[in-house]
């Protein structure tokens, strides 16, 4: 009988073992012993080798996710008769390795900060291949990003056409710009991962735009390229960027009356599952349906069709990944609160948790799990893995079922976790972040180096040196 802790939309596994394709990174399996394999490389062997909480990368899956994004909005955008870029949203994760791996799919990338711009420089990707976003860069940041030879600055407030326009024309260049516009779009996600409501700090609303691309187009050191609409993140369906869309394209016709609009940007946010109850969309669907939309929509209002961009991140990174942990307390609890008998819900701490994965307790997030250093024959139980800080929210996967003899020294998976768990990462209770692993073919190798105490002491000034 399900035991009554659980969600609705958890349901009692057959086989608390099994890996949801879904969910899992591409090259994820059991071997024979029971034992999960990623690209070829036992979890043991990666604990023994670098340590847990570890980030541990499927390479050939995220290489593969990015060209078959590429491949999916280019072709359904050139089937109805203009062109795609794809930027790769860096915010999701971004080391100068993973920068290499996008900008060899064919995708461009963009940054949100002088940080993730310094990554992308050193990794040797062309700065005319990089967009530049944010609501509050700081004149510096602008200046570099105009210095190096930025490809496009996306402007999110009226302040920043001045800052731009005369970073622009202190060296001597006509800056590319796109204009970030708040469509009203309310896409269906979690509060704070919708970007487009009209109460929230990015972009312009759509009535100031005529004025503001008035301003740009009489800037000289300014050079218009067009709108950009971002409705949110881990959306499901396809509704939203239509909706977007028209309402960006209204907006364009009116434009067009003083100049071209090459591009329109619209945005990234495509849902990935992390759970076997999600129900992701395919990218090629969402490709298709926003190519059909598009051309619809330039036909009606007889505009040409611009060159068009979207920036997904999640979607590409996000399924690559897999965090391991090491299991420490056990801990079964009863709840009373629930009609009828006392229920238990077991708490499996791991030697990690919202330092390496916040996104549970900032939106609720739910996760899987599985324990990857065995398998089991044990009775299916309902667990809450949490992590080791001093917080009760310090959830790390708030409901899922795991064999009953789960135990202190099992190396327990979360699978995709490639997107925002490593860029939100942070040094709560003094835990130091963890090191990220790629593995390919049977090899593994590290990508960033993980932390010591040592790394902590050394910004500590009162240290005796």
């Amino acid at each position: 009988m399900p035991n009554p802790l659980a969600p609705a939309w958890l349901t009692e596994p057959q086989d608390p073992n099994a890996l949801a394709p879904s969910v899992w990174s591409r090259n994820s399996r059991r071997n024979d012993a029971g034992e999960l394999e990623i690209a070829g490389i036992r979890a043991t062997e990666l604990v023994e080798r670098f340590g847990t909480p570890v980030y541990v990368v499927d390479e050939a899956d995220a290489r593969a996710r990015a060209a078959e994004i590429h491949a999916a909005f280019t072709g359904e955008f050139g089937r109805v008769g203009t062109t795609a870029s794809v930027y790769y949203a860096g915010k999701a994760f971004l080391c100068t390795e993973v920068a290499r791996w996008m900008t060899a799919a064919g995708l461009n990338i963009d940054v949100a900060s002088g940080g993730e711009l310094a990554v992308a420089l050193a990794a040797g990707v062309d700065p005319a291949r990089l967009g530049f976003h944010g609501n509050n860069k700081s004149h510096g940041e602008i200046d570099r990003a105009v210095r190096v030879g930025i490809g496009t600055i996306i402007l999110d407030s009226e302040s920043e056409i001045g800052v731009v326009a005369e970073a622009a024309a202190r060296h001597g260049v006509r800056q590319r710009v796109r204009l970030r516009v708040n469509s009203g779009v309310h896409a269906s996600t979690h509060e704070f991962l919708a970007t487009a409501r009209e109460d929230q700090k990015f972009g312009i609303p759509l009535a100031d735009v005529p004025e503001l691309v008035t301003r740009i187009r009489a800037t000289d050191s300014l050079d218009f390229m067009g709108l950009h609409s971002h409705i949110g993140s881990q959306i499901f369906d396809t509704a939203g960027f239509v909706e977007a869309a028209r309402r960006l394209f209204r907006v364009t016709a009116e434009l067009l009356e003083g100049g071209p609009v090459p591009e329109l940007n619209l945005g990234g946010g495509f849902g990935i599952a992390y759970t076997s109850a999600d129900d992701a969309p395919d990218v090629r669907d969402i490709a298709r349906s926003m190519a059909d939309i598009v051309a619809t929509e330039a036909a009606a209002l007889g505009v040409p069709l611009p060159h068009i961009a979207v920036e997904p991140g999640r979607s590409i990174i996000g399924p690559s990944t897999t965090t391991l942990y090491t299991v420490g307390t056990i801990k079964p609890v009863l709840v009373s609160e629930v009609d009828g008998d006392p229920a238990e819900r077991i708490y499996v701490s791991v030697d990690g948790g919202m330092s390496d994965n916040i996104r549970t307790a900032l939106y609720g997030a739910d996760y899987s799990a599985r324990i990857v250093s065995r398998s089991s024959d044990a009775d299916p139980a309902l667990v809450r893995v949490a992590g080791k800080h001093c917080e009760s929210g310090d959830i790390v996967v708030d409901a899922e079922y795991l064999p009953r003899d789960v135990h202190s020294g099992d190396v327990l998976g979360v699978p995709a976790t490639g997107a925002y768990c490593w860029s939100l990462a942070s040094n709560y209770n003094y835990l130091t972040r963890p090191p990220v692993v790629a593995v390919s073919d049977g090899e593994a190798r590290l990508i960033v180096r993980g932390e010591t105490e040592d790394d902590l002491l050394a910004r500590d000034m009162g240290v005796q040196r």
